[in-house]
């Protein structure tokens, strides 16, 4: 049987989309160039204790105490290892693939809940992003872009997107009908019912997809050290190709208290109060079976009086 040359195919289609669309590719990565490089700035411009003060006080508000003293002590740690630009770099990666990831995924599931046909055509589409092994992303990124910050974003987007999609999906179809119903009874407009009902009916569910939108962008990150993308990815990456045990195992660390704020952060603002057209059906739900037993109970007679 003759060998198939899929490769081949691959790599002319790459080449022809190279000399096709060379203007959009080129608008893409100085946009994601000038995002990175802002946000890095950003973070990594102020005195380290800016920073760490902000955001101590941010985890204190949404989450308390404990994430607030793991703050401080975690992002403290980062700084005396020396690691607080490569931490930034890494964190400024993070948000900007995550937001891109979390702004395609969210509508895509969106989108699969209220479409079963969407969600035929999304669903192999999305095992197949999953199962593809992380490297393979890579590849194109850095034919399409070169060397640098951009094709380690292109690449740790593109590998975060199916969580986003599958828990929004997940959350959304897994919304009480009857709430559902009951916001079409009292005139709701399906977009209105979208925003107000099932969005914040569904945001565990979401938040927990933009969990695994972040830790797989963090693994990712690692990774995307080897395309040059700095940060904290090229300082395991140098430890591995030289064999550094102590700088391996102090980058790692580094990952992992980011991996932890930003996982336990974003979970606590999921248990946020909601508002809207959900709060004010939750009372009136409540309500509606004590009316029911009031009226299923026979009312007693008035005393006569002596």
């Amino acid at each position: 049987m003759p060998r198939i040359q899929l490769g081949s195919y691959v790599e002319q289609f790459i080449t022809w989309l190279l000399r096709t669309i060379p203007g959009v590719l080129d608008g893409i990565s100085a946009v994601v160039t000038v995002v990175v490089d802002a946000l890095t700035a950003v973070l990594a411009g102020p005195p380290f204790y800016v920073w760490v003060a902000i955001l101590t006080v941010a985890a204190l508000l949404v989450r308390g105490w404990g994430l607030a003293v793991f703050t401080l002590i975690g992002f403290l740690l980062i700084s005396s290892l020396d690691l607080w630009q490569e931490a930034m770099e890494t964190l400024g990666v993070v948000i900007v693939a995550a937001v891109i990831a979390t702004a395609i995924g969210v509508p895509l599931g969106i989108w699969a809940a209220r479409q079963r046909t969407t969600s035929a055509v999304l669903r192999p589409i999305l095992d197949f992003m999953q199962t593809t092994p992380v490297f393979v992303y890579l590849i194109p990124a850095v034919f399409f872009f070169g060397i640098g910050a951009v094709p380690g974003v292109v690449a740790t987007t593109i590998f975060s997107i199916p969580p986003a999609v599958r828990l929004t999906e997940l959350g959304i179809r897994g919304v009480d009908p009857e709430v559902v119903e009951a916001a079409h009874a009292f005139g709701a407009h399906p977009r209105q019912i979208l925003r107000e009902v099932q969005l914040p009916m569904a945001l565990p569910s979401i938040m927990a997809g933009i969990n695994q939108v972040i830790m797989l962008a963090l693994s990712m990150v690692v990774v995307a050290g080897l395309a040059g993308a700095g940060g904290l990815g090229s300082t395991v990456v140098s430890a591995v190709t030289q064999l550094d045990i102590a700088t391996g195992f102090e980058g790692g660390l580094a990952v992992v208290i980011v991996a932890i704020f930003l996982d336990r952060f974003t979970a606590a603002l999921a248990q946020r109060p909601s508002q809207g057209l959900w709060s004010r059906l939750r009372p009136r739900r409540a309500a509606a079976p004590a009316g029911q037993a009031t009226e299923a109970t026979p009312a007693q007679p008035a005393p006569v009086p002596s």
